[in-house]
């Protein structure tokens, strides 16, 4: 793999993974960070809507934890998917998913970074995706927690990243129609 299939997004080959961002579990987390995440969260959305990308979202146990929130539930072209187990790779249907997209670049979001963010990346990982991680849309209840598991998932070779980054990778050049609808987002 080069240096650019590794560290630079590709809008043909790279796909989006919301990770558990769920009413009940949003409650416990702080306000201003949670506030950033879901702009972030849905910035990302709008980008891979405009840009074809294929959008997935996972739920932790909904009996307990709720549905996606509504601000990034309206924003998913497919529903997500629930699973029990911490990793997203061990829920149904998800790993299937991603390799029925056909892509190896995974843009990864969601909470809590040092739970289900983290097994989920370290399994994609050893499984031979690249992991995108970004880094200002993903959160843990304790900031301790997310530096952490930020060390953890750098070390074990995710590519750590922010909201910006992704977007002007996967636009690649200005002065296109999707630069002038996408870059909006971010001013």
């Amino acid at each position: 793999m080069t240096l650019l299939e590794r560290f630079f997004l590709d809008k043909e080959n790279a796909q989006l993974v919301v990770v558990d961002v769920q009413d009940k579990l949003c409650r416990a987390m702080d306000e201003k960070v949670l506030g950033k995440l879901t702009n972030n969260i849905s910035i990302l959305l709008d980008a891979a809507a405009e840009l074809g990308i294929p959008a997935l979202a996972t739920e932790q146990y909904v009996k307990g934890l709720g549905e996606t929130v509504p601000a990034l539930k309206e924003k998913l072209c497919t529903p997500s998917l629930e699973k029990m187990t911490f990793s997203c790779c061990g829920g149904e249907g998800f790993l299937e998913t991603l390799e029925k997209n056909g892509r190896r670049q995974v843009i990864l979001t969601g909470m809590e970074t040092h739970v289900c963010v983290l097994q989920t990346a370290l399994e994609l990982l050893s499984r031979g995706y690249v992991v995108h991680l970004v880094v200002d849309a993903v959160m843990s209840r304790k900031k301790h927690n997310w530096e952490i598991a930020l060390q953890t998932m750098t070390q074990a070779g995710a590519v750590m990243t922010s909201t910006e980054s992704v977007l002007f990778q996967l636009l690649r050049v200005a002065g296109t129609e999707e630069f002038k609808k996408l870059s909006k987002l971010v001013r």
